[in-house]
């Protein structure tokens, strides 16, 4: 992957800097595809992100969301298991998947069920920002 210069848009987007920054952070990360994920579109603001867990469980999963940023790690607890494989093609490595969320994004609930860990979100955005109609008197 090649690098992006943007620094023009710093000159030009007023106001977009945080969003730039945050291009800038996630060009440089090579974060692998493990775990794999989706991000699902359910309704008009609704979301489901659901992420392939196997081989971890309940308790060795761990979900915090602080500001704008829901973090998933999972670690192993017993990882000084000897086991002699004649082949590996599930890896069982620890990981954290970070997943910005844009704004008024909350977490409505998460369940673990056959290896896939589903996060459901939605987009709650208060009245007082909603459009309304103002009458004419």
């Amino acid at each position: 992957m090649s690098n992006f210069d943007f620094s023009p848009l710093y000159r030009s987007a007023i106001g977009f800097d945080r969003l730039v920054r945050l291009l800038e952070t996630n060009q440089g990360q090579v974060n692998g595809s493990y775990p794999s994920y989706n991000v699902e579109l359910v309704s008009e603001n609704k979301y489901r992100i659901s992420i392939s867990v196997a081989g971890f469980s309940e308790n060795e999963l761990e979900i915090t969301a602080h500001d704008n940023l829901l973090i998933v790690k999972g670690k192993h607890i017993n990882e000084k298991r000897e086991r002699n494989y004649l082949y590996q093609g599930i890896t069982e490595r620890n990981f954290e998947r970070k997943f910005q969320l844009a704004e008024y994004i909350q977490i409505k609930d998460v369940h673990l069920e056959n290896g896939l860990l589903s996060i459901n979100l939605e987009r709650i955005v208060p009245e007082t920002l909603k459009p309304r109609r103002i009458e004419i008197k």
